[in-house]
This record gives C-alpha cells, structure tokens and sequence, in this order.
C-alpha cells in the first residue's frame, strides 16, 4: 500500500486547485512557448526551445507529484472529542522554561512550523499524538531535552 498522506479538507481543495491550474492554464503557456521557440528555426542552438522543455518537465513532475499525493490523501476528521491529542487537533501547552504554545496537528504535507502546524511525523507532533491534558512530555531536541505539559486539546 502507498504511503497515506493526512490533509486537511483545505488543504486538498488546494492541492486540486493548483493541479487544475498546472493541467490547464500552465500546460497551454508552455505549449505556447514550445511553438514559438519552434517557429524560431533550428532547434539545435535554440535556448528558449531547451527552456520551455524544462519548465514543460518541471510542470508534468509536480502533475504527477500532486495526483499521487491526492490519490493516496486521507482527510482528517475533526476528532470528536478534546480528551487526546490526534490528528487535527489543536493543543496549548507550556515548555520548560518558555512560556505557553499552540500547535495544530497536522499531516506532513500542511506541516507549517512557523504557523504553528506540526507534523504527525515529526518528534514534537509524534510525541504529542496520544496524550491527554495534563501529561507531560520530554522531547530529546538538538538543543536538549525539553519538557512540555498539555495545558488544552482544542477540536
């Protein structure tokens, strides 16, 4: 079986989104570029002709990419309950000595650190998968151990 890929429902209506506009609108931009570095003449020393090529291989490898990620992409359901952190859900929680912190349980393929959306995978989403409020939990980080407790499962 193929690796499953966890998404959101927004993040797989973006995904189609964006492998309609590269079915559509991108393919027919690079086919007529391909046309016109065709017109030019010999295609042997033509630069733009070897250009629209790669951008016409770059656009059917990101194709391929996002239909694979979509055939294999499992929604993430609201959980039903607050009483364990799973997929989808969004925690606060306080680390040693930092103050508190939100984070939104994601599949690796919404994973935004930055925005506070962390992977199932990653060893700070992974350890928290599981848990319940109040536990806490140590994560071995490149910096050292660091200790968080669950303050608050969010749907």
């Amino acid at each position: 079986m193929a690796n499953q890929t966890y998404l959101s429902q927004e993040g797989i209506e973006s995904l189609k989104k964006e492998l309609q506009e590269l079915k559509t609108k991108k393919r027919q931009e690079i086919a007529k570029r391909l046309q016109e570095a065709k017109d030019l003449g010999d295609l042997s020393e033509n630069a733009e002709y070897f250009e629209a090529k790669e951008a016409q291989s770059l656009n059917e490898s990101r194709i391929a990419e996002l239909e694979e990620l979509l055939k294999n992409a499992v929604v993430i359901e609201t959980p039903s309950t607050e009483d364990i952190v799973r997929i989808g859900s969004t925690i606060e929680v306080k680390s040693v000595p930092n103050n508190a912190e939100r984070f939104t349980i994601v599949g690796s393929a919404e994973a935004r650190p930055q925005e506070g959306k962390i992977s199932n995978e990653s060893p700070l989403g992974s350890a928290f998968l599981g848990r319940k409020i109040g536990e806490e939990i140590e994560i071995k980080t490149p910096g050292g151990i660091v200790k968080y407790k669950i303050l608050k499962i969010e749907k």
